[in-house]
């Protein structure tokens, strides 16, 4: 049983769980905005009363494609979200927090035949000719 309790008080679980729990009162927000005030909208330009009432049927059978279009509008407007509000940022912070400082250099140029000595070199070991310091 301890195991268990140690499992479920894990920071990962707790943490998924409340993703979940955010992330499901989320996708009402943006449901509700989608069927209340997006496609009230759209169907004002469309010239059509009610955008969500928009069906047809075939031997009785009822298609409500405007139910399907707002279904598809809510999940492109809360993937939207989630990328440009969590995935965009998250990435750019790990790409600070893993950029590395240029390395120091180890070698130069000699100035005469254009070979690579080390930094700490006072003669060119190619052309033997006087680095400058």
């Amino acid at each position: 049983m301890n195991g268990f309790k140690q499992f479920l008080l894990r920071g990962n679980v707790v943490d998924m769980a409340v993703g979940i729990v955010i992330g499901a009162a989320f996708g009402s927000v943006v449901t509700s905005f989608v069927k209340d005030l997006l496609t009230p909208f759209i169907a004002a330009i469309v010239r059509k009363p009610d955008f969500s009432a928009i069906a047809f049927q075939i031997n009785g059978s009822s298609f409500m494609v405007g139910d399907f279009v707002n279904s598809i509008v809510s999940f492109v407007i809360i993937a939207a979200a989630i990328y440009f509000g969590v995935v965009l940022p998250i990435n750019t912070l790990i790409a600070r927090v893993n950029r590395q400082p240029p390395t120091d250099p180890t070698t130069k140029r000699c100035p005469e035949c254009i070979s690579e000595v080390p930094i700490q070199a006072k003669r060119c070991a190619f052309c033997t000719s006087a680095l400058p310091q």
